[in-house]
């Protein structure tokens, strides 16, 4: 799934920076999202209400067999004249109760 992942965001980095000005996903900012998730409290309908429904949702299972949902939330722009792209990716964790377990973002150009 981790490789699916990285594909997906290299294809769409690639996309980016070939088209004129191309947005993909909805805008978010990972520094708001970390400064009201709860690990172990916030709901699935609370990071809905904050962000709006996943770009993607799958299953996450760990090293130890342990498996969380898990929803992704992206945003992408890119402008072909300056050939650059930014890309931001947030992925959250959700147990068998649908709290947050755990998350992830990472983003720039």
């Amino acid at each position: 799934m981790r490789c699916y992942r990285l594909m997906s965001a290299a294809v769409l980095a690639t996309l980016l920076a070939a088209c004129g000005t191309i947005r993909v996903g909805s805008d978010f900012d990972p520094k708001t999202f970390e400064a009201r998730v709860q690990r172990g409290a916030t709901t699935q309908a609370q990071v809905r209400e904050w962000l709006g429904a996943p770009n993607g949702s799958g299953v996450s299972v760990q090293t130890d067999g342990e498996r969380y949902d898990e929803w992704t939330y992206y945003y992408g722009e890119g402008h072909i004249s300056g050939g650059d792209a930014r890309l931001k990716m947030l992925q959250i964790k959700f147990d068998k109760s649908g709290t947050v377990r755990g998350y992830n973002w990472s983003g720039g150009k």
